[in-house]
């Protein structure tokens, strides 16, 4: 199987998943046993709606409502990703690569 990296744009809101029902902060949560999960009620642009836990929501997605929050999710992936190129750079593993023939 080959790896994929895909970006989604979605609608969330925080709310729990209680005895496999998602409420929204809004609801009246009835009253039982069965565990509280924290996530997010997700909907994506066909409509499509679904449940994620919130590390995991929180892992994969970034606010974006304004123009500036969408500068701001671009600046700090490249910034981590020029970290990143610049320590592997610098690595050892990066010297044994069969195309390095770059003189420091």
């Amino acid at each position: 199987m080959k790896k994929y990296i895909g970006t989604k744009v979605v609608t969330a809101t925080p709310a729990i998943r209680k005895g496999g029902k998602v409420y929204l902060p809004t609801d009246e949560i009835p009253k039982s046993m069965e565990p509280v999960e924290e996530g997010y009620k997700v909907i994506y642009e066909d409509g499509y709606e679904s449940w994620s836990p919130k590390d995991v929501f929180e892992k994969a997605y970034r606010i974006a409502e304004t123009p500036l929050d969408c500068v701001m999710v671009e600046y700090y992936d490249l910034d981590d990703k020029c970290c990143n190129m610049s320590n592997f750079i610098k690595s050892d593993e990066f010297k044994k690569l069969d195309s390095y023939n770059h003189p420091r």
